[in-house]
């Protein structure tokens, strides 16, 4: 059965450069990434080889870090014309490594913000694929989502900063080759939005350490926790200006929160395309699933949640595109593409049975990603209460509100 292509047919919004590497993904994934995800759901070396390699085919196809910048080998220039791509990448649970999605973010901030330095020892290396980038900013016993109580510091002495700590639930630390951690970088005197800063260290670096793996559900998905006693960095990897840590978190965390919201509903389509088959094959006929009426709300409510959740996530992204502030439509965004993954995958594994919950589909290890969104890069409740909050004071000065 053919799928049903919610994000590629009529988006007449899009450049036909987006749409045509959106049909190459898509090809891609199914040709080459789905048949190997079997052997890639085993954690391990393997997988990771696998994954490797799988990388360089994308590369050689000219599929690899098409969210670059344009002057580091992007393709595609616009965060709203990345969508539609980002969906065919995330149909597989593996995108971030083989497309080198995961990467993107940190080559727009080291463009941006980074010095000459910076450019040179990390981003240039990132981009041909010879280093993987982290990211460290929660802290163990301190809720990610309030950097007030950060602990970690640095201190800057005769050119470079010392820095001592400790990072958890920290991306890629089974292959990491360097981290972007936030810090304190100013006493307890100092305000806030002056008292961070971000600094990126080699993991080579003698006092960094990775404690500890971490699993996510029973599963290693990359996160882990690390140590820094002592590390020392030269200043020039320092990331933007002393002091600007919360800023930059927040443009990081806005970006980063859509780029994943595209993946995300990408499996949620997977997910939705697998319902559709099982619903339509042999033994979903004969289960008479096609004429039950629950099966029918299954199917919509999963389609709702999708096509809701695309829309607002291309809202936010014109947002971002056009430079305006759009916290609010970010955090939406993210939200509902958490709900969308959450609505599909689990609707798709309650057709699909005891089939559904074992290793015999992808669909296991997708739930166990959606679950997790609901968490990572920032919780239902926090971002609901913030987008709350920012509404209700909206109406202390305006008597209607103007949806973009």
């Amino acid at each position: 059965m053919g799928a049903l292509m919610l994000g590629i047919h009529g988006e007449s919004a899009h450049t036909e450069l987006a749409r045509s590497l959106a049909r190459e993904v898509r090809k891609f994934v199914d040709e080459m990434v789905i048949p190997s995800e079997p052997q890639m759901a085993q954690d391990g070396d393997s997988s990771f080889r696998l994954q490797s390699k799988l990388a360089e085919e994308a590369r050689r196809a000219g599929l690899w870090g098409l969210f670059y910048p344009l002057s580091h080998g992007g393709k595609v220039a616009s965060l709203e014309d990345y969508l539609i791509v980002a969906e065919q990448e995330g149909r597989t649970e593996f995108s971030q490594t083989i497309f080198g999605s995961h990467s993107a973010l940190d080559a727009h901030m080291f463009l941006k913000f980074g010095t000459d330095e910076i450019h040179k020892n990390f981003l240039e290396p990132m981009v041909a694929g010879t280093a993987t980038p982290s990211y460290g900013m929660t802290e163990p016993g301190h809720g990610g989502s309030f950097p007030g109580l950060i602990t970690a510091s640095a201190h800057l002495s005769n050119g470079s900063w010392a820095i001592n700590g400790r990072k958890w639930f920290v991306g890629n630390t089974d292959r990491a080759t360097f981290v972007t951690v936030l810090v304190r970088t100013a006493g307890e005197d100092t305000a806030l939005g002056k008292a961070l800063s971000m600094i990126i260290v080699p993991t080579d670096s003698p006092g960094f350490k990775v404690e500890r793996q971490i699993t996510m559900m029973g599963r290693f998905l990359g996160q882990g926790e690390i140590s820094f006693r002592g590390v020392k960095v030269p200043n020039h990897n320092l990331l933007g200006t002393s002091g600007s840590g919360i800023d930059l978190m927040r443009q990081r965390l806005g970006i980063g929160r859509l780029l994943r919201s595209m993946n995300w509903v990408g499996l949620a389509q997977r997910c939705f395309d697998l319902m559709g088959a099982r619903i339509n094959s042999e033994r979903g006929r004969s289960a008479r699933l096609p004429e039950k009426q629950l099966v029918r709300q299954h199917v919509v409510n999963a389609y709702q949640a999708i096509a809701s959740a695309r829309e607002l996530i291309r809202v936010a992204a014109r947002g971002v595109d056009a430079q305006r502030s759009s916290d609010v439509e970010i955090n939406v965004a993210k939200v509902a593409a958490s709900q969308a993954l959450c609505v599909a995958s689990d609707s798709a594994i309650q057709l699909y049975g005891a089939e559904g919950i074992s290793d015999l589909t992808p669909l296991s290890g997708i739930y166990r990603i959606a679950r997790t969104s609901r968490i990572l890069d920032g919780s239902d409740e926090s971002l609901i209460s913030s987008v709350g909050r920012r509404l209700i004071n909206f109406f202390k000065e305006e008597d209607a509100y103007h949806f973009g």
